[in-house]
C-alpha cells in the first residue's frame, strides 16, 4: 500500500488545525532506529509546512475555550445524563448497505433496536468492527491502512472482547495538501496512528458523551506505557474529538463493539512544551518566564541524562491573564530584577508535577486511586489528591467534583482550571487563569488568593518562596545576603 494515500493526509490536516487542548500540529516523536528518524525528517518538514494558514482560526478556537465552553460542555453532558438527547453523528445515513444491518430484537426495528421502544439511537450489525470497516464505502482508505497491521486486524475482528473505533471517513483523507503525498512515513509512525483511533473497550454514544477523555490502544512510553487519551467536547453543533475532529456518524453497534465515524484523522498530541508554544497570545508570558530562568521540567527533575526518564507530567499552565493578576509590582520584581529571576524559577517549579498525570477523569500515577484509574468515582462523586510539585516539599491540592458529565477541578481549594485536559505526548496541560503560589508558611488568612485587583505584594511573594530560593536550586541558589538585598529592592519596587 502507499502510505501517501493514507497517513499523510492525516498528518498534514493535523498540522493545519491545531486546537487548544489537543494540539496535533507537531509530529509524534519516534524513539526508533536512526535510519527511521532520517526518513521521518523529510515528511515532517512537509506536513508542518502551511500550518500557519489557519493560525487565526486556531487562536479563535482557543479564545472560545477561555470564554466558557467548558461550562457549557459540562452542562450539556449533564443534560444528556438526565435523559435528553443531543443529535450527534447524523451527517451520514448510508454507512452500510441495508443488507448489512442486523434483524431480530436488536435490529433497526426490533424492540431493542434504534427504532424500537428500548433501543439507543444508532444501528446494529452482525459484522465485526473490522468487517464493518471493509463493508462501508465511507472507510475504504482507513481499512487499507489497517490491513498492514495483523495485530490490529485480530483485535478488531475478535469477538472475545469489545472494542470501539473512531474511524476517519474517506473525506477526512481528502484534506491533505498535495505537496506531502509523495513522502512515505515510517511504518512505526503509521501503527501508532492506527492504534490512536482504537479504544480497548465498549464505548457507545452515551458513554462517549459522559466522558472527558478516553483511553486508546496506543500505549505511550512517555506516559509510562499507559494509554494516550482522546479529548471529548460536546457542543451545540455536535461532538468533537481533540476539539477539531467532528463525529459525523455515531453508534453503529457491531458484534464485538462500537463504531463511530469522524471527519478528521486523529494524531497523537505533541509534548507539553510544544503544545504551550503553539499559542503565544495565551502563554507568551509563561514562555518568557521559562526562557529568562532557563527552567525546563526535564532539567529540573534530573540533570543527568542517564537518570530515570519521566513517566508523565501534569503542567498547570498560567495564562498571560494569570500573570497580569499578580500586579505590576510583582511582575516588575520577577522579570526585571536579577534576584527576582530566582523567585520566578521557583514559581514555575510549583506549576509542574513529575511522574503523575492527572486528567479531569483519570489518573496515571503511584498514589492510591480507584482501581479503574477513573477519578470522581466515589459515592459522592468527589476525588481529592495532593500532587507533589518540583518545588521542594510543596504540594498542590486538587479536588475534582464529578456529577454525571459535569466536572469541576479546583486547585488548593480556590483556583479553578479554566481549560481542562490539554493532552500532551508526555502528560497533560491544565490551564489556569491565576498563578499558583505556595501557601504562606505562617499566615492562613488575609493573603492573596489569585483574584485580588491589586495583585500580590512583593513582600508576601518573597515570604512564600524564600525558603526554596535559598535551598532549592543548587549552584543557582541565592545566598542569605542576596535575599536580604532582594527584600530591600522589593521595598523600593513596591513604592
Amino acid at each position: 500500500m502507499r502510505y501517501s494515500d493514507t497517513l499523510l493526509p492525516f498528518v498534514a490536516t493535523a498540522a493545519a488545525i491545531v486546537i487548544p487542548d489537543e494540539a496535533t500540529a507537531n509530529q509524534l516523536v519516534l524513539d526508533a532506529e536512526q535510519k527511521v528518524e532520517k526518513t521521518a525528517s523529510s515528511w515532517r518538514d512537509h506536513f508542518c509546512h502551511g500550518a500557519n494558514t489557519l493560525l487565526s482560526s486556531i487562536e479563535d478556537t482557543l479564545d472560545n475555550a477561555f470564554d466558557g465552553p467548558e461550562r457549557q460542555t459540562n452542562k450539556l453532558k449533564g443534560i444528556v445524563a438526565e435523559g435528553l438527547e443531543i443529535d450527534i453523528g447524523s451527517d451520514i445515513t448510508d454507512f452500510l448497505d441495508p443488507s448489512d444491518y442486523a434483524d431480530g430484537p436488536h435490529g433497526p426495528h426490533g424492540p431493542h433496536g434504534p427504532h424500537g421502544p428500548h433501543g439507543p439511537r444508532g444501528h446494529f450489525t452482525n459484522l465485526t468492527v473490522y468487517q464493518t470497516l471493509h463493508a462501508s464505502n465511507h472507510t475504504t482508505k482507513f481499512a487499507k491502512m489497517l490491513d498492514d497491521f495483523p495485530e490490529m486486524i485480530d483485535k478488531l475482528n475478535s469477538t472475545s472482547a469489545n472494542v470501539t473505533i473512531f474511524v476517519p471517513t474517506d473525506k477526512a483523507f481528502e484534506k491533505i495538501p498535495d505537496h506531502v503525498k509523495n513522502h512515505k512515513p515510517p511504518k512505526e509512525f503509521v501503527e501508532k496512528l492506527v492504534k490512536y483511533h482504537i479504544l480497548p473497550d465498549f464505548y457507545p454514544a452515551g458513554r462517549v458523551l459522559s466522558s472527558h477523555t478516553l483511553p486508546t490502544a496506543f500505549e505511550e512510553e512517555h506516559l509510562g506505557g499507559r494509554p494516550q487519551r482522546i479529548r471529548v467536547s460536546v457542543g451545540l453543533f455536535g461532538v468533537k474529538l481533540n476539539f477539531y475532529s467532528k463525529v459525523v456518524y455515531a453508534n453503529l453497534i457491531t458484534s464485538n463493539g462500537a463504531l463511530h465515524a469522524v471527519d478528521s484523522i486523529l494524531v497523537p498530541p505533541p509534548p507539553a512544551k510544544r503544545l504551550i508554544s503553539l499559542f503565544p497570545t495565551k502563554f507568551s508570558t509563561l514562555e518568557l518566564a521559562a526562557e529568562k530562568t532557563g527552567f525546563t521540567h526535564h532539567h529540573h527533575h534530573h540533570s543527568n541524562s542517564s537518570g530515570p526518564a519521566l513517566t508523565g507530567l501534569t503542567v498547570f499552565a498560567p495564562t498571560n491573564l494569570a500573570f497580569k493578576k499578580l500586579g505590576p509590582r510583582a511582575n516588575a520584581f520577577l522579570f526585571n530584577t536579577p534576584k527576582g529571576l530566582h523567585f520566578l524559577r521557583a514559581l514555575l517549579a510549583y506549576h509542574v508535577v513529575a511522574n503523575e498525570t492527572l486528567y479531569s477523569d483519570a489518573y496515571y500515577g503511584h498514589q492510591k486511586a480507584p482501581e479503574s484509574g477513573e477519578v470522581g468515582e466515589s459515592a459522592d462523586g468527589h476525588f481529592h489528591i495532593d500532587l507533589p510539585t518540583l518545588l521542594g516539599d510543596k504540594h498542590i491540592g486538587v479536588d475534582i467534583a464529578r456529577w454525571h458529565g459535569f466536572i469541576r477541578v479546583k486547585l488548593n481549594g480556590r483556583i479553578g482550571v479554566a481549560v481542562q485536559d490539554g493532552l500532551a505526548k508526555d502528560g497533560v496541560v491544565q490551564v489556569v487563569d491565576s498563578v499558583l503560589i505556595p501557601p504562606h508558611p505562617r499566615k492562613h488568612r488575609g493573603v492573596w488568593d489569585g483574584e485580588s485587583d491589586e495583585g500580590i505584594s512583593v513582600t508576601e511573594l518573597i515570604e512564600r518562596l524564600e525558603p526554596f530560593v535559598q535551598e532549592g536550586f543548587e549552584d543557582e541558589n541565592a545566598t542569605e545576603v542576596e535575599v536580604d538585598e532582594v527584600k530591600q529592592e522589593d521595598a523600593q519596587v513596591e513604592l
